[in-house]
């Protein structure tokens, strides 16, 4: 399986795709295209990433770069903590929700946004390339800073649009994969009042179950929700930039409920345009049209939406894969901004998350996808447009089809070697009987 190259940055298996070597010489091509400056760096908990965090280290400092590395902290910390102190860039090792035999390398600018795909390629080329910068005597010394998930708490706090003294006492069962968030997001919750039950909770890298936070890995935390009465659960991913909820009863209630949810709560306070990729539901569009505001959507990726964000004055961006921007704490995708806009929600509603639930218009989505090599993935996406072509088509990323009784999205990931296929419907039925027309077009 080879490397993936992407906007998300690069991920591999260890010690077949991904080597010391290639987290070197990849950190050496982000230098070399910031010409040195100050960075920070920080890894999640898989156990590979204390050497992967030296190799990007060495490689960083080898292009004159000055390091400040943050140890273990979630990505969005990152991405606060670069503007914070005014960095020139940021590095994170993680490879997100991917299983533990990966791991990767993820890139942020200066302004805390990962680069666009142009800023992208090109650090791509001078790795391919192999046309590093090399500081010959002028090196500084590695920096530490252990306080930068600290101060992304105090961050999240500072901005609470609401009274949170309705959350005193709530039981929140939080689900950290044994990844990055396990060591602020607790302060969180008991700093909004909450009595907090952590499962999962040791920064060791060990996922006790698949690591991405669906349906189908949550059964501890939906068993964990009932059995102690909670208000709600929070489930992670390991480098805690997504974020899934189970409801009061213990039903997982789908991430794409995340970024609605939060969008409610923020457009209640500050109406404004709300920024989405085209696989996400149209949950978001029907909050939206509540406050009489846009959906501005965008490419799938975050760098796709933090840019729309940015670019729209957006109030809110984020994914329906669980992932929140708030612009106001950081341009990454934020589980600790999430959980507050939530929380934050039930405070001002008194209402429950089913309650909250339940007011939104329902929809079945259905997700497949399928191993499938990149140059056949656009013969499969051209192959849709064209056996549509008299519906709506958006040729944008992949091809995604709005039809009178749903959409279907088709793309490659940007992450792993796969096609993704993400339909959506009012039934499951219409929803699967659109996934197949596709599929027969594409031949998939």
């Amino acid at each position: 399986m080879a490397l993936m190259v992407g906007i998300s940055g690069i991920r591999g298996i260890i010690g077949e795709t991904l080597t010391p070597r290639v987290v070197t010489e990849f950190a050496q091509a982000y230098g070399t295209f910031l010409n040195g400056g100050r960075v920070v760096l920080g890894r999640a908990t898989r156990p590979s990433g204390e050497m992967f965090a030296s190799a990007a280290a060495a490689g960083l400092l080898a292009t004159g770069c000055e390091v400040t590395h943050l140890g273990v902290v979630m990505t969005p910390t990152i991405g606060r903590a670069i503007t914070d102190g005014r960095y020139d860039g940021g590095v994170m090792i993680t490879a997100s929700h991917n299983p533990s035999r990966w791991n990767g390398l993820k890139f942020l600018s200066d302004r805390g946004l990962a680069p666009n795909p142009e800023r992208a390629r090109k650090i791509a080329a001078i790795y391919d390339q192999g046309q590093f910068r090399f500081e010959k005597e002028a090196f500084a010394p590695l920096a530490h800073d252990d306080e930068a998930g600290e101060r992304h708490v105090e961050a999240v706090l500072a901005v609470l649009e609401v009274p949170v003294e309705p959350l005193k006492g709530l039981r929140v069962v939080l689900d950290s994969v044994n990844g990055a968030g396990c060591l602020d997001s607790p302060g969180l919750l008991t700093a909004l009042g909450c009595d907090v039950i952590h499962l999962n909770g040791e920064p060791t890298g060990q996922f006790p179950h698949m690591p991405e936070p669906t349906a189908e890995n949550l059964a501890q935390l939906c068993e964990a929700v009932r059995e102690t009465g909670a208000g709600v659960g929070f489930a992670q991913d390991p480098d805690a930039d997504r974020l899934a909820i189970v409801d009061e009863r213990g039903d997982y209630i789908g991430e794409e409920y995340t970024l609605a949810l939060a969008a409610q709560l923020a457009l209640s306070r500050r109406p404004g345009p709300v920024a989405a990729n085209l696989s996400t539901s149209r949950l978001v569009d029907a909050v939206a049209e509540r406050f009489g505001v846009k959906v501005v959507r965008t490419q799938v990726g975050e760098a796709n939406v933090a840019q729309g964000v940015v670019d729209n004055g957006c109030v809110i961006g984020g994914e329906g894969n669980g992932g929140v921007i708030d612009p106001r704490i950081t341009m990454v995708r934020d589980s600790l901004s999430a959980m507050s806009l939530v929380l934050q929600l039930m405070a001002s509603s008194g209402k429950r998350i089913s309650e909250l639930v339940a007011e939104l218009p329902r929809y079945v989505m259905i997700k497949q996808k399928f191993e499938c090599p990149r140059e056949r993935i656009e013969v499969a996406t051209t192959a849709v447009a064209e056996a549509f072509s008299d519906e709506k088509v958006n040729r944008s990323d992949g091809t995604r089809v709005d039809f009178e009784q749903g959409w279907v999205h088709v793309r490659a990931s940007n992450t792993e070697p796969i096609v993704r296929i993400i339909a959506e419907a009012e039934d499951e039925a219409t929803a699967s009987t659109l996934v197949e027309r596709v599929r027969a077009a594409a031949n998939l």
